[in-house]
């Protein structure tokens, strides 16, 4: 995916400014993890994203997702280890250069191929458990749900989505959900697009471009003020500003996460309809993770 020279100035000044004090920051120790691919005289290495040496608290992104910082093209977001794999980032695990451009794709049928391929078939024997598992929906693609309430520009606006990125981080913190974060700075130009501008593999199993991911991540944005606030090994934590508020609302969404990440309901919830009601309604983070 290409990136602009604007997003890798930004991150290439912290390899002579490793406290950041020329872009408003005040970092603690952290690690440039340069791009990969071949090195030699002709070409100097480009940083991918700078992750803090050192776990971080309650505040961390508070401190860091300012207006300021987005627009030198860099996005905090936290980063979690996990066990077996300690420092994920830092272990040949980040393939940018497979991506392609959120850009270049279009959230609806993203979301109808990725339905496609998950939806119980009937003919391989996935008959009335697997209508159970999708209903009130059949096997047609349902199309996109809603915007959230509150979700559009204007006096009668909910929350600012921002503001409940940074609570929710903390409250990921505090509950010990996210036990050993680590701070991350990546050259992209909006939330959405950090998890392809890093390379990420999170979803390989399911999905192995990450911009398709993101190309759903930037629609969830616009329609529901969701903003990536966490990233695993195989885990994605999202904020969610504007989520339904009712049931019949949140069984659209259900529909789209279960395209998204299939494990959410076929190893949680077991249904469509389960899976709406417990982590949809009224809820503020939306979490993913692929098997």
């Amino acid at each position: 995916m290409a990136k602009s020279s604007k997003a890798r100035s930004a991150l290439s000044v912290l390899v002579d400014d490793p406290q950041g004090r020329s872009l408003g920051l005040e970092l603690a120790s952290g690690v440039l993890i340069d791009r990969p691919g071949r090195r030699g005289w002709w070409r100097e290495p480009e940083p991918l994203l700078w992750v803090s040496d050192d776990v971080v608290g309650v505040g961390a992104l508070a401190a860091y997702r300012s207006s300021a910082l987005a627009a030198a093209g860099l996005q905090a977001v936290l980063l979690q280890e996990r066990r077996g794999l300690e420092r994920w980032w830092q272990d040949r695990e980040l393939v940018p250069d497979r991506m392609s451009d959120p850009g270049d794709h279009h959230v609806e049928p993203v979301l109808r191929e990725f339905w496609s391929r998950v939806v119980p078939d009937p003919e391989e024997g996935e008959g009335e458990e697997g209508a159970g598992l999708i209903a009130p929906f059949g096997r047609d693609w349902p199309g996109l749900a809603e915007p959230g309430p509150g979700s559009g520009p204007g006096p009668e606006g909910g929350p600012d989505p921002e503001v409940v990125a940074c609570a929710l981080g903390d409250e990921l913190i505090e509950s010990g959900f996210l036990p050993s974060p680590r701070l991350a700075l990546i050259p992209a130009g909006r939330g959405a697009d950090v998890p392809t501008a890093m390379g990420w593999g999170g979803p390989t199993n399911h999905e192995n471009d990450t911009a398709l991911i993101s190309a759903v991540l930037r629609s969830w944005e616009d329609r529901f003020g969701a903003r990536v606030v966490a990233l695993g090994f195989d885990e994605l934590h999202v904020s969610v500003a504007a989520p339904p508020r009712t049931v019949a609302h949140a069984l659209p969404v259900a529909a789209e996460h279960f395209a998204f990440s299939p494990d959410n309901i076929w190893q949680g919830s077991g249904s469509i309809r389960a899976y709406a009601d417990e982590a949809v309604t009224g809820s503020d983070h939306w979490g993913f993770w692929w098997d």
